[in-house]
């Protein structure tokens, strides 16, 4: 079993704001294989496609970790065996990164779920969603919706992430870092 997790904010309010770009790839995942169906489970919603486990939680970014760690626990799952998708404020938008590890890098949802995890060592999927304007605060950054013009570029990288998403279930990491950990548009 391996399980994709994107990070976001579950209320309507937040739909194509910067801090939901966890949301928004899996989001496509689903698209992709439409007889998945979501179910309220783990504090998220969730869906299981043979060896695919997919959650969405629902405790809001701040407290990712709670909902991550109910999966983990329940089906067993190795810390290899997640990968975390989630925006990134200091990679430009168009620009993806996988990571086996490492600091939370200021992101809330990876500080949670560091936290419940006990260990900075799961793997990741970064989007990037910069650059970060520094004469806004950072929540309202985050929080802000996208521009029309920067809707089409995340569309377009949004399905890059997915088909990323899709091959971690069974490539070799070093392999999809070199082919994914770029600037795409």
């Amino acid at each position: 079993m391996k399980a994709i997790i994107g990070l976001g904010n579950p209320e309507t309010k937040y739909i194509q704001t910067r801090h939901n770009m966890g949301f928004m790839v899996v989001d496509k995942i689903l698209h992709h294989f439409k007889d998945i169906k979501l179910t309220e489970k783990f504090k998220g919603f969730f869906a299981k496609k043979d060896d695919m486990l997919i959650l969405l939680p629902k405790t809001y970014m701040n407290l990712s970790g709670e909902s991550v760690i109910e999966l983990v626990n329940f089906y067993k799952l190795r810390h290899e065996d997640i990968l975390v998708i989630y925006d990134d404020i200091t990679l430009d938008i168009g620009t993806l990164r996988f990571r086996k590890d490492g600091s939370a890098g200021g992101h809330n949802g990876i500080k949670s779920i560091i936290k419940c995890l006990s260990s900075q060592n799961f793997n990741r999927l970064k989007v990037g969603i910069g650059p970060y304007n520094k004469e806004i605060d950072l929540a309202d950054f985050v929080l802000q919706k996208f521009s029309k013009f920067e809707l089409e570029l995340i569309d377009k990288v949004v399905d890059i992430a997915k088909n990323a998403a899709l091959e971690w279930m069974d490539a070799d990491f070093e392999h999809l870092q070199s082919k994914y950990n770029k600037k795409f548009f």
